[in-house]
């Protein structure tokens, strides 16, 4: 068992992937990309997509140590698209129609709705194109994203986001920019857990947790879960939080 202790969006997460995973999932996945960047000779952009909870950007922030790790393999860099969340501000100023009622979108900030689209389009090209430039990341302590928080110069970038697969206008275009996608699956009820957990971490009291959660988030995690387009690489988590092939085993 690995352990692996990160800051994600301003909350210290400890994390723990099975021997099986890392050498059986992970290090191929690894492999993988690396033979892609070399026979491409250029910047490859992976696009990793997964519903709310299901512990994505820890995983890429530990495929990005792995990678440093490991001789042969082409380290990769880790970021992600919750940095092109609205600002705080513009998200109280305007509202969206949620179970019927008409609500500001702070009440289900995490919605596709509450990103900035286009900017993220952009951006994802620019960085695409082998272009070193700034990245922002979302800080959920201070519930705004950091601009520039990053610089993006990697030569294998992998960017994660809930909804970079999404089947729906404008961002089912985000993918012709990936030279390999994976997509993550993980059940409903453990997803749910796992976001009243970090909401909880937030300083927010559990019945108030409970309550956001499953207003605003679930819907996110069902939306993803069925509206995700089909990846090259499709991974599943089980209940026990163990990591299994899907679709696209590169050990085959």
């Amino acid at each position: 068992m690995t352990e692996h202790e990160v800051i994600i969006n301003g909350i210290k997460v400890n994390a723990r992937y099975s021997d099986q995973a890392v050498n059986e999932i992970f290090l191929p996945l690894l492999k993988r990309w690396t033979k892609m960047q070399a026979e491409k000779g250029g910047r490859l952009l992976v696009m990793f997509a997964a519903p709310p909870g299901a512990g994505k950007s820890t995983l890429l922030s530990f495929l990005e140590k792995l990678s440093r790790s490991v001789p042969g393999l082409c380290p990769v860099q880790a970021i992600g698209m919750d940095g092109f969340h609205r600002r705080q501000e513009d998200l109280l100023r305007h509202t969206a129609v949620r179970e019927g009622k008409t609500v500001s979108l702070v009440e289900i900030k995490g919605a596709p709705v509450t990103f900035d689209l286009e900017r993220l389009a952009e951006s994802i090209r620019l960085a695409a194109s082998g272009a070193v430039c700034g990245w922002p990341k979302y800080d959920r302590l201070l519930h705004n994203p950091v601009e520039n928080a990053l610089t993006v110069d990697g030569d294998i970038v992998l960017l994660e986001g809930n909804y970079l697969l999404l089947d729906e206008d404008g961002w089912r275009d985000l993918s012709r920019f990936a030279d390999d996608t994976v997509s993550l699956r993980a059940p409903e009820a453990m997803l749910r857990n796992r976001l009243i957990e970090r909401k909880i971490r937030t300083g927010v009291q559990q019945e108030a947790a409970v309550r956001f959660v499953d207003f605003s988030d679930m819907p996110n995690v069902r939306l993803c879960l069925t509206k995700t387009m089909p990846a090259e690489i499709q991974l599943g988590i089980d209940e026990t939080g163990e990591y299994h092939w899907e679709k696209g085993n590169p050990m085959d």
